[in-house]
């Protein structure tokens, strides 16, 4: 299995890197292996964590660690950058992190370890049985196109999703030259539901900043005609798009369904909504973190993300298109 994309995923790649986005502190991590942080924005496991168990896979090793080197990387690596967006500019107010393009570059430069592993007869047959997991695109909303003084906010929003969309086709068709035959594209949440967004007061206290929810509509809908698109050009690759945002809304919808008690507000942070910033180091978070929706201002819990993992891995074609992960994988 190989990651790419950015916190939502990052196992602890911008431990490495100069970078204020960082998470490699308590509370994050308090559910998680001991209790010992790791570099991953949340309590304990990551959506890429609980999709590499799910296909009886170990957890895969971050890029930047030093140690992530000879057969550590047979089982996968994690590219995932805090701050990392589709466009290279995207997350540079919070300085170092790996774009979608330089995680492309850094899956070369192990591709070339691997060569020289296992040989390329070999290399062609693992490449085609690895799955790699794409969670990409809040960042460029968050940390660039709804920034004040955006380089895009000419833009219009369709505009902008088509900017992203032409740029991460093209990092897609860079992983399937190399020899990547089996992708999961993840689409956007409703980023205007997150603490962050609600605590902007850009929206009646209890509801989502809808503006910022319906410009994501052009990307979302984008990713799955991409996938399509894909899947139509290249015969035997398979390119799923896992409905996020409808996972999500039905999360919101019946917080009850699924045995949440908050859905508004982070476990840990600070100001409205605790949605100010991320946790800050040894804060207190609350006490029960299966209740929370969300664990700080942009991420969710473990609880959230199992919810995520379960539906692109057994769900019908409205959570994943067109088919589940579980199929992927038998194919």
């Amino acid at each position: 299995m190989f990651v790419f994309g950015d916190s939502l995923v990052d196992n602890g790649n911008n431990n490495f890197l100069s970078s204020l986005a960082k998470a490699n502190y308590y509370p994050y991590g308090c559910d998680f292996n001991g209790g010992r942080p790791t570099g991953r924005f949340t309590n304990g496991r990551t959506i890429a964590d609980m999709l590499g168990a799910l296909l009886g896979l170990p957890y895969v090793p971050p890029f930047a660690n030093p140690t992530t080197v000879g057969t550590r990387i047979l089982g996968g690596v994690n590219y995932a950058s805090a701050a990392g967006g589709i466009l290279d500019e995207t997350g540079q107010i919070l300085g170092q992190r790996y774009g979608l393009s330089q995680q492309v570059v850094n899956f070369e430069i192990n591709l070339s370890e691997l060569r020289l592993m296992i040989g390329a007869t070999n290399l062609t047959q693992y490449l085609a049985k690895s799955v790699a997991i794409v969670v990409a695109g809040s960042n460029d909303y968050i940390n660039n196109y709804l920034l004040p003084g955006s380089l895009y906010s000419s833009y219009t929003p369709h505009d902008y999703a088509n900017l992203l969309l032409n740029h991460y086709a093209r990092q897609m068709v860079a992983l399937h030259s190399v020899g990547l035959r089996k992708f999961l594209l993840a689409g956007i949440g409703p980023l205007g539901c997150i603490p962050n967004q609600r605590a902007t007061g850009r929206a009646p206290p209890g509801r989502c900043v809808d503006s910022v929810n319906q410009m994501l509509g052009s990307f979302n809908e984008g990713l799955k005609s991409l996938v399509d698109q894909l899947n139509t050009r290249y015969q035997g690759a398979t390119f799923l798009y896992a409905n996020t945002y409808a996972v999500f809304g039905d999360i919101l919808n019946n917080p009850s369904l699924y045995g949440f008690k908050v859905i508004d507000t982070g476990c840990c942070g600070i100001g409205r909504n605790q949605g100010q910033i991320t946790c800050l180091p040894l804060a207190m978070p609350c006490a029960n973190h299966n209740d929370y929706l969300f664990w700080d201002a942009f991420h969710p819990t473990e609880a959230a993300n199992a919810v995520f993992a379960w539906r692109a891995y057994l769900g019908p074609p409205n959570d994943c298109y067109p088919i589940n992960l579980q199929k992927l994988a038998f194919l």
